[in-house]
Parts: structure tokens; C-alpha cells; sequence
């Protein structure tokens, strides 16, 4: 059990982000309107998959699409939609083939954005909910086989935490 390894908060994780970042601002020119730092590692003191989550918010999705040879250059795999509508996905593994980075990028105005963000600023602006969460995910990690049946495991929590910040999901 436990495919899935999550491990206590690194405060290096922050630098991560904005070197990627600062890569990506460069690679991908002015379409890019904002890059954000999401999920857990966002998350000061919570337990994470070491995964760096990045959510890039661009101005035209057709112009990202053919900038798939500046991310391929940085080192990502192009994954396309991969399973959510509007979306596009990124992800950047080690020399080892560990996974490293994934980026999810929308277009201007998609509600996913001000979802993602809604729910990390909620866990930083609410302590013990973000206790909670890292509580459950140790737990679920420990608990489960595979990486569906961990996104399964926490998905009530995460429904809760959406409806609370006021970023309810629309299809996810």
C-alpha cells in the first residue's frame, strides 16, 4: 500500500516555483497574463506530493498550443486536456523520472482558476482546515494502491473546501 508518498512541507518549494515561473514567463511571452503557485506545496506546513503545481493563466489557449515546442523545451511532456475540458496540461519529470512539476494552464476567465486559487488561499487563511487536509491526505497515502483511489480519497474533503472558499468546481 501507499503508491503514493507525500512528505512534510519543504520551504524550498517556493524557490522552485519562481525559477519555474520565471522560465515559463520567458518560454511563453506575453500570452502569459499571470503563473500561479497551487496546490499543497503552495501550502505552508502541510504534508505534499514534492510535485511543484503550477497553474498558468494565459490569454489565448491556440497560442499555448503552439508554444507546445517552448514546454517541450523546458523539459514537458504536452499532455493536452488530459481529462478536463479548457484545460492544458504540463508535466516535467527528473533525470530519475520523478515527477518534479505539472503545470495546468486556462484561459483568461475559466472559473478553474479562481477555484484553485480560492481553495489554496482558503487552507493558508485557515489553519486548522489546512492541519486537516494534511492530516488526511498522510492518511489516504498510506491507506490506498494507486494515485486514483488517493484523488478519490480526498475528494469530499476537497468538495468541502471549494464550497467553503467560494470556488465551487464546475466539471472537474
Amino acid at each position: 500500500m501507499g503508491e503514493v508518498k507525500v512528505v512534510a512541507h519543504d520551504p524550498t518549494w517556493s524557490d522552485a516555483f519562481d525559477q519555474e515561473a520565471a522560465l515559463l514567463s520567458e518560454a511563453l511571452g506575453d500570452n502569459v497574463l499571470a503563473i500561479h503557485h497551487i496546490g499543497s506545496t503552495a501550502i505552508p506546513g502541510i504534508y505534499a506530493k514534492p510535485v511543484i503545481d503550477i497553474l498558468v493563466e494565459v490569454g489565448d489557449l491556440a497560442v499555448l498550443d503552439d508554444g507546445n515546442a517552448e514546454m517541450e523545451a523546458l523539459n514537458y511532456e504536452v499532455m493536452g486536456e488530459f481529462g478536463i475540458p479548457g484545460r492544458r496540461y504540463f508535466r516535467k519529470d527528473n533525470f530519475k523520472g520523478i515527477r518534479t512539476h505539472q503545470i495546468h494552464a486556462f484561459q483568461v476567465g475559466s472559473p478553474q482558476i479562481a477555484r484553485h486559487i480560492a481553495f489554496r488561499d482558503y487552507l493558508i487563511a485557515h489553519p486548522d482546515a489546512a492541519r486537516a487536509y494534511s492530516e488526511l491526505k498522510a492518511r489516504v497515502a498510506k491507506e490506498t494502491r494507486t494515485a486514483d483511489e488517493y484523488m478519490d480519497g480526498k475528494d469530499a474533503f476537497i468538495r468541502e473546501i471549494d464550497i467553503r472558499a467560494g470556488g465551487q468546481r464546475s466539471a472537474w
